[in-house]
């Protein structure tokens, strides 16, 4: 992405040139790999045309925006105005976004050419991507597996070469599922560090916007584009030092860090797969080879949590409106999570509140105790297609919970959290190691994995469809 922008900013790449390089992988491959529900190609080519013109006439690359030209996905759980917003639901296949989104409209701002909008699960309430208004979302490195959720198809576009890098969301590990499952950076920011206005209400401070990429840097660099406070945001993270970024932090090794590890997943009962325990070891092996120290992360936000976290979830799902008369159109998971949230009543969710509250107050002290925090980033590789989706609803979020264990916990603290790409198992299959940070400390995460990634690099890992 950087790359692409650079050369644009020179001269050497027409922003149209590369908007018609992705739209074509984008009409030959994303049957294949179901990343893309909405691609307007030639809204696409208009908007390159008009940033190849300001290339043109601007009178030095100073004048241009940071990322002038390069095409970023959004997800179709965000507005964009004027394109097609089904929020992965049937119940939604008519409507058109009427306004942009915060992170959209600071995207345009720094110059990025909108790609299309890559394919969520219904209001992106599940770790998958399967919905009845668009092919499933796969991971390139196996096909018949899921490439996770909810922002399933932006890591797909991106791990396909259908896109240089992606904006995601990330309300329960949907940002850092499908980027361990397909291989990628991504990362889940501090809660209030990027708007979620002006449509979607931020009542809970769980979700947030954030990026998805192949490496630290162009993730960074995607982050400082997304990070500007919006009038009527709830929650405000602390902001970078005066004249900092995010990429300036890439570039900056960090120094010897205490980095708290735990692979106990917050869910009873749950079975960490051995691929996955692999990862989580191997990335305590290199974090001391590189001069950190590694220690045992005492018990912190344990499983009496995870009723409490499911309570907010189930009140989540009622928020979007839905007409009585399309209620049946709904996916059953989500009619399912919309039933238990409206037996939620205002007492229960002000005490499942205050619980967490407590649980935090307790919590904090013992976590800032460290630099970092190590996780497996899931407690089971990639699954295959119709592994969740396929099962009555409970069934289906009990799998949910033993898949992704470990995620969730940060979106209730608001910390800042990663999925770094360090291992594939023996089939071939990406399998992350998540980072979490201190609140307001991405730039920490950022510091670190960037060195991470210059010791055991990544990039050189592509999936065959890359080629393609």
């Amino acid at each position: 992405m950087l790359q692409q922008a650079a050369a644009i900013r020179t001269r050497e790449l027409s922003p149209l040139e590369l908007a018609d390089h992705y739209l074509d992988r984008i009409e030959r491959l994303n049957a294949q790999v179901g990343a893309y529900v909405t691609v307007d190609a030639e809204h696409v080519r208009e908007q390159a045309r008009a940033a190849e013109k300001r290339v043109l006439e601007a009178a030095g690359p100073e004048e241009l925006p940071p990322l002038h030209g390069v095409p970023i996905p959004i997800k179709d759980l965000n507005m964009v105005k004027d394109v097609r917003a089904t929020l992965g639901s049937r119940a939604f296949s008519d409507l058109v976004g009427f306004v942009d989104d915060s992170v959209v409209t600071l995207l345009r701002q720094a110059g990025c050419v909108l790609l299309g909008k890559t394919t969520t699960p219904e209001f992106g309430l599940p770790c998958y991507t399967e919905s009845a208004v668009a092919p499933p979302a796969r991971t390139p490195w196996d096909l018949e597996r899921s490439a996770g959720g909810s922002s399933g198809g932006a890591a797909a576009a991106v791990a396909s070469g259908l896109a240089p890098a992606a904006q995601g969301s990330d309300g329960g590990g949907s940002i850092r599922i499908p980027s361990s499952v397909c291989g990628l950076f991504g990362i889940k920011p501090t809660r209030g560090r990027v708007s979620q206005g002006p449509v979607v209400p931020d009542l809970f401070g769980l979700a947030t916007n954030g990026p998805i990429a192949r490496g630290v840097r162009d993730a960074a660099a995607l982050l400082d584009a997304m990070a500007r406070p919006m009038p009527g945001d709830l929650y405000m993270a602390p902001p970078l030092p005066a004249g900092e970024t995010f990429l300036g932090y890439a570039d900056r090794p960090p120094r010897r860090l205490r980095i708290a590890r735990s692979a106990e997943p917050a869910v009873h009962g749950v079975e960490v797969h051995p691929d996955c325990l692999a990862a989580y070891e191997e990335a305590s092996a290199l974090l001391e080879e590189l001069g950190h120290e590694v220690v045992e992360l005492p018990p912190v936000l344990g499983a009496d949590l995870v009723p409490v976290f499911e309570t907010l979830w189930g009140v989540m799902a009622t928020l979007t409106p839905v007409e009585p008369d399309k209620e049946h159109l709904l996916q059953p998971l989500t009619r399912w999570l919309r039933e238990r949230g409206n037996a939620v009543g205002a007492s229960q969710l002000f005490q499942a509140h205050a619980m967490l509250q407590s649980a935090l107050r307790q919590a904090f002290p013992v976590m800032n105790e460290f630099d970092a925090i190590l996780h497996p980033t899931l407690a089971q590789p990639p699954r295959p297609l119709g592994y969740f989706h396929d099962q009555e609803p409970e069934e289906n979020f009990a799998r949910q919970k033993a898949f992704t264990p470990f995620c969730a916990v940060y979106n209730v603290s608001g910390q800042p959290a990663v999925n770094v790409p360090l291992h594939w198992n023996a089939d071939g299959l990406p399998i992350g190691v998540m980072l979490a940070g201190r609140l307001g400390g991405e730039a920490t995460l950022i510091s670190l994995s960037a060195q991470l990634e210059q010791a055991r690099p990544w990039g050189d890992r592509k999936p065959p469809i890359w080629t393609a």
